[in-house]
């Protein structure tokens, strides 16, 4: 049993959850995340904690935007983009027992305001900013740290907030340049 409420987009979503892990969720019902889905993840993180668990896409995004917001601490899982689309559908609902196992297995936890331990200068120099597959690079990296994807402005806040030391960000580097599908 995971003791952290887990926050999903909707009812599929726990299903999948559930056939993964024993645990209990809190539906947003979608991306109007209203005031009183805030309150039950308040009340949660103040018992038993929270783990955020959306889609990997725009919308999954907002709401773990809005949710980690108001509610600050809450920690984060995420599903690779691949692991999660099925006949051209994303979503959590999509996903493999064994990739929901490995995103909450994987869950980090936002120090919002933290200090950046990598700089624009080494994203830059690491081809996820102003290069040409620099969208391909920033998902393989997003992957490879467990953190999604985002543009390069939110890869620079996100690796603050989640405290990647910049020899985790290289080992990651490593692992996407030996990999050799992306350059």
């Amino acid at each position: 049993m995971i003791k952290e409420l887990i926050v999903v987009e909707g009812k599929s979503d726990t299903v999948a959850v559930k056939r993964a892990v024993e645990a209990d969720t809190i539906e947003t019902g979608g991306s109007a995340v209203d005031r009183r889905v805030i309150a039950k993840v308040a009340l949660a993180m103040e018992r038993r904690g929270v783990i955020i668990l959306t889609d990997p896409d725009h919308a999954g995004e907002r709401i773990r935007k809005i949710v980690s917001s108001k509610v600050p601490g809450c920690k984060h899982a995420f599903i690779p983009e691949k692991d999660a689309t099925r006949k051209g559908d994303i979503g959590v609902e999509n996903a493999s027992p064994e990739a929901i196992r490995h995103a909450l297995a994987n869950v980090h936890t936002s120090f919002e305001g933290a200090p950046a331990l990598i700089g624009l200068d080494e994203l830059m120099a690491a081809g996820m900013l102003v290069h040409p597959r620099a969208a391909e690079r920033r998902m393989a990296l997003g992957n490879a740290l467990g953190i999604g994807y985002c543009n390069g402005k939110q890869l620079f806040k996100r690796l603050a907030m989640f405290g990647i030391t910049p020899e985790e960000f290289q080992a990651a580097l490593t692992q996407i340049d030996q990999g050799g599908n992306i350059t």
